[in-house]
């Protein structure tokens, strides 16, 4: 017997899934100074290694916190939630500091090269786990909270970077986001901002 094909499928009644549009997650964006260091040492970095890989535009380097999921349209009952959720926190600015380089673990090709931290980034883990619980109780399962790794992205390429140590890139964090990523589109739209003050 021959496999199906999606011609066949479809014609059987069996429509492909939808395709997602829409990404949904929280994040902390740069202050407008690391994201400029961020940008000089994407490509700094992409000279140095002989890496093809084109960086990221400054406006889209950032952190996520949780990604909550991807989905055909935006669904207000989940960006609702969300909101309500992140209203409720209350947490101090947070010191962030990002001192290594290395490709993530992933496929053969397109592997991201992204901003690691050590010491650096400890108050941003307590802080994503306060918010994975809180999301949590609110019924919006975000996976476990051990699997975090903060990063930024700088630049997607086919070659894999070995860890290594760069200069620093700090800054404090006044504020976390809830982003509508355009999937497709390489577009991220804020919907909401809630302060991080003492």
């Amino acid at each position: 017997m021959r496999p199906h094909t999606p011609e066949q499928s479809s014609l059987a009644g069996f429509d492909p899934a939808p395709r997602p549009t829409d990404r949904l997650f929280f994040a902390i964006f740069p202050a407008d100074g690391a994201a400029a260091r961020i940008a000089e040492l994407a490509r700094h970095l992409r000279g140095e290694l002989g890496l093809k890989g084109r960086p990221l535009a400054i406006d889209r380097f950032h952190v996520t916190l949780v990604h909550l999921g991807d989905f055909v349209g935006l669904p207000q009952n989940i960006v609702d939630t969300a909101c309500a959720v992140a209203a409720a926190i209350a947490a101090p600015p947070l010191e962030i500091a990002f001192d290594r380089a290395a490709s993530f673990a992933g496929g053969r090709r397109n592997s991201p090269l992204v901003l690691r931290g050590g010491s650096g980034v400890a108050a941003l883990t307590a802080f994503q786990q306060t918010l994975v619980a809180a999301l949590a109780k609110a019924g919006l399962g975000t996976g476990t909270k051990s699997s975090y790794a903060p990063h930024v992205t700088l630049l997607y390429d086919d070659s894999r970077v070995p860890e290594q140590a760069v200069e620093t890139v700090a800054w404090t964090a006044h504020e976390f986001v809830l982003v509508r990523s355009l999937l497709g589109r390489t577009r991220h739209v804020v919907l909401e901002r809630w302060p991080l003050r003492r």
